[in-house]
């Protein structure tokens, strides 16, 4: 039987290729990991299906992997094939090396690939999991493109003839992400003579011409190498607008004191602020659904599920957005189990490609940093992000029936970065001011359960 690159999650497209866990002959139990990949979303591995053998890998470390395509011949325990790759005399027998050459997918048998392009959804995503139209992975001459890579040369005006005639610097002549980079700077240097355009060269020649003794030099890692480039092409994309509200949090701060030792005892949750903050955003997104929205080309999808990713930190100081599916289902018990069960697993690496994709909404509590608030950058192709700062003790004014008063208040401020494109600042001001005012209004005399 053939094992395929199973799919992980709806806005996964392939993955690469990182390490096999298994050598050809060796005999497996079922759920144990054959195989270790990575998409642009979080690192995973392939089990295998039941007993058996692993008879021959079809791809290679380092391959880029359609969802669907076979990587990987193996036979289950008690089938003949066990027993003739277990006694194989030797691995070049097996012939590894030879096997990636179907993946390629060249002129003289392009059907194979064509037939897993095929069984791919037709939403298919750029690098940070965004959903956009529906558009064939291979291109003219059989030469296959990414999704990624047919993206940004739709958004570069770049022709299907240039496409065919960038040298690929991916196996098998593999037009890669940052062969586009080169050749969209490269044209943008020989259609502008301005200096701004050159100006990246100098810039990525200064850091080794500084450097003395006394620096030191870290490379990043993949995962931070994909922050980069989703931080700088949300920028570049989305102009950016934050307003920023003042909220007073006490009845929340209060009732959470006077409550947390109950609700743990009762829900065995330990309760944060986070969840109250999560409530208070999908209210806000049911008044304002523009904001629960993303974009795609010139239209805006307006999505129906409240879908809130949660910016989290992981221990190696990489972020990560595990997502709270329909958080407008959930009540506050919900919430903290919920909240609880994504933050352990973003820091344990436990997370699945699927629980990281398909936001509709960010929010990211700066707050634990000690900062008072932050503009946060949008989490492309979605339209807004809220950063939640510090809550603080300080002098407010509070209206009695007898009067203004000043009393000592918890405070916080709520920073709303929105897409200019398609969020003007009456939505952007509202919706904070919202978020705000359900916070306020938190009922004292809740239930802790």
């Amino acid at each position: 039987m053939e094992i395929l690159l199973p799919k992980m999650g709806e806005s996964v497209a392939e993955a690469t290729i990182i390490r096999w866990s298994v050598e050809e002959g060796q005999r497996v139990s079922a759920d144990e990991p054959l195989i270790e990949i990575a998409t642009d979303k979080v690192d995973s591995e392939v089990p295998a299906p039941e007993d058996g053998v692993l008879v021959k890998r079809l791809v290679s470390e380092g391959d880029v992997v359609l969802v669907g395509q076979p990587i990987a011949e193996f036979a289950v325990e008690g089938e003949p094939a066990v027993e003739m790759a277990a006694t194989a005399p030797s691995p070049a027998e097996t012939a590894p090396s030879p096997a990636p050459a179907p993946v390629a997918a060249s002129a003289p048998a392009p059907a194979p690939a064509e037939d897993v392009v095929a069984t791919l959804e037709a939403p298919l995503v750029a690098s940070n999991g965004a959903l956009g139209e529906a558009k064939p992975a291979r291109m003219s001459g059989g030469r296959f493109y990414s999704p990624l890579v047919r993206s940004m040369a739709e958004k570069e005006g770049v022709s299907q003839a240039e496409l065919d005639a960038i040298a690929g610097s991916g196996k098998n002549g593999r037009v890669t992400k940052s062969d586009m980079r080169a050749f969209i700077e490269s044209r943008g240097q020989q259609q502008s003579a301005p200096a701004p355009v050159s100006a990246p060269a100098p810039k990525a020649a200064a850091p080794a011409a500084s450097i003395s003794g006394e620096d030191e030099i870290v490379e990043m890692d993949r995962m931070r190498k994909l922050i980069a480039d989703h931080m700088v092409r949300s920028v570049q994309t989305s102009p950016h607008v934050t307003s920023f509200v003042e909220a007073d949090v006490t009845r929340i701060v209060d009732w959470r004191n006077k409550n947390k030792n109950t609700f743990q005892e009762k829900t065995g949750q330990k309760l944060t602020f986070t969840p109250f903050f999560i409530e208070a955003v999908a209210k806000a997104l049911r008044d304002f659904p523009g904001v629960n929205a993303s974009i795609d080309g010139d239209r805006i999808i307006l999505k129906k599920g409240i879908h809130i990713g949660l910016a989290a930190a992981t221990p190696e100081g990489n972020l990560i957005v595990p997502v709270i599916r329909n958080a407008d289902r959930y009540n506050l018990n919900g919430l903290a189990t919920v909240v609880n069960d994504l933050a352990h697993r973003a820091r344990t690496g436990a997370l699945k490609p699927d629980e990281i994709s398909g936001g509709t909404y960010t929010v990211s509590n700066v707050g634990t940093f000690g900062n008072v608030f932050g503009t946060p950058i949008i989490n492309q192709p979605q339209v807004g992000i809220l950063a939640l700062g510090a809550i603080r003790k300080k002098p407010a004014v509070v209206e009695t029936e007898e009067g203004d008063v000043i009393a000592i208040r918890h405070m916080m401020f709520l920073s709303h970065s929105y897409d200019h494109r398609v969020v003007d600042g009456q939505l952007g001001g509202s919706f904070v001011r919202r978020v705000g005012d359900y916070l306020e209004g938190f009922d004292p005399h809740r239930s802790p359960v």
